[in-house]
């Protein structure tokens, strides 16, 4: 086996190659979209995010300092969840905390801690009070926000930004610039209702 493949329980059939793409994918793993390096079978179309193909048996996150979460390649137990990251459902691999009843995805687990649009850097924050400027509401996903407080994103709205914009990315900033994971488009461009200071009655 070469340096670059492994072999994957959800996927005995052939060994998965490390590749890159600037176009999204769909992990079959945790089913959710992911861009940039992943394990991929060309034979089956099969694609897992690193953080999928590579799982801790558990990790602890700082949002959540008295939580241990423990891989599960499908949701436990018999109800439906959801990941408190995105607030999106949860349909395959999962980090979970048995004492707390949390759930992350993988790839919401390893969400980086700071994204740049060129610009403007966002920071991850648990809880933001203001309304996403993509999709006007508020929510109890965690969020990317801006030092100067202008920009708020939750974290579900920037994947779909990756998603609906990927083409900016690929062409705007060149390859090589920087980890394509942390970039995010350009936000003057691609939200429609530039945010505006209310101001004090």
């Amino acid at each position: 086996m070469k340096y670059n493949e492994i072999s994957h329980f959800s996927h005995p059939q052939h060994t998965l190659t490390l590749d890159y793409t600037e176009t999204p994918f769909k992990c079959d793993g945790c089913k959710e979209v992911g861009i940039g390096s992943h394990y991929r079978c060309s034979f089956c179309d099969f694609d897992l995010h690193t953080h999928c193909a590579i799982p801790s048996l558990s990790i602890h996150h700082p949002f959540y300092t008295k939580c241990s979460f423990q891989f599960f390649s499908r949701p436990p137990g018999n109800t439906p969840r959801y990941c408190n990251a995105c607030e999106k459902d949860v349909t395959g691999f999962v980090y979970h905390c048995k004492s707390c009843g949390f759930d992350l995805h993988p790839c919401c687990a390893k969400l980086p801690m700071v994204l740049d649009d060129g610009e403007t850097n966002l920071y991850l924050y648990r809880k933001v009070r203001a309304p996403c400027h993509k999709c006007g509401r508020k929510g109890r996903s965690w969020s990317y926000r801006s030092s100067c407080k202008e920009y708020n994103l939750h974290v579900a709205c920037v994947r779909e930004m990756l998603v609906e914009n990927w083409h900016e990315l690929y062409f705007g900033y060149g390859k090589g610039i920087k980890k394509l994971e942390n970039r995010i488009p350009s936000l003057k461009n691609t939200l429609q209702t530039p945010h505006k200071r209310r101001k004090g009655k």
